[in-house]
């Protein structure tokens, strides 16, 4: 990577979109590279708005806080795009030219004419992802969701490899509790009494990583009927 590759994760409370951007984080300075992870939420709740960034660099990085100009948008729920719960509208705003969107849903979203001609207009890769469904029949737990978004995030670049993310879950759960506020690290308690032992936790969850990053599926806009997707397989 000779480049710094901007990430926007975008959800809901309860999500684990927190966690999800330091388990990337982790990730990827376990490889070698650089990053940086900011968190961003309001009032601690279930189902409200959330937001994390990640940088992610072979070099030094200088910028801090809110990604505005992300090269990859992750939506954590549906209903940031139905219902509006984001910070940032429309929820792809600041995306780059040929960028990339991971949508979890177990459909395509009714996007608006409108939005789907500026996503084509930036040639934008555009994926869906039942990241709810594999986290709940795999791990069963929703709780999951956020490990199955990274799942299809490394299915579609590869910015890290499945050792390293592997490696990166259990330094979460099995080290020393991650306080990035008591929201999150109750969350973190919860997804472990699941399990009887850590190992079970990380083995579990790689099994969603591995079916998230082969379940995901790109869709694209058809240039000549401005409105309508494809799927690409």
């Amino acid at each position: 990577m000779n480049r710094k590759i901007s990430i926007r994760m975008s959800g809901l409370g309860g999500q684990g979109v927190v966690t999800a951007a330091h388990i990337l984080g982790v990730a990827t300075t376990l490889e070698g590279l650089v990053s940086t992870v900011n968190p961003f939420f309001g009032a601690e709740k279930r189902l409200a708005p959330a937001e994390s960034y990640v940088r992610i660099s072979s070099s030094q990085i200088d910028e801090r806080g809110e990604v505005l100009y992300p090269n990859i948008i992750m939506i954590f729920h549906p209903h940031v795009i139905t219902l509006g719960k984001c910070y940032t509208m429309p929820f792809f705003d600041g995306l780059q030219p040929e960028g990339i969107l991971i949508i979890n849903s177990e459909q395509p979203l009714d996007l608006s004419k409108e939005d789907l001609t500026k996503l084509g207009q930036l040639n934008a890769r555009l994926f869906y992802l039942p990241a709810t469904q594999i986290a709940t029949q795999v791990a069963e737990t929703e709780l999951s969701t956020n490990i199955a978004m990274l799942g299809g995030l490394v299915g579609v670049t590869r910015l890290v490899s499945v050792e390293a993310i592997r490696e990166s879950l259990a330094e979460r759960f099995g080290g020393r509790k991650f306080l990035a506020s008591a929201t999150t690290a109750a969350l973190d308690d919860v997804l472990k009494s699941k399990f009887a032992q850590v190992t079970q936790l990380v083995d579990r969850n790689m099994e969603v990583v591995h079916k998230a990053s082969e379940a995901v599926q790109e869709y694209f806009i058809k240039k000549k009927e401005a409105g309508s997707l494809c799927m690409l397989r």
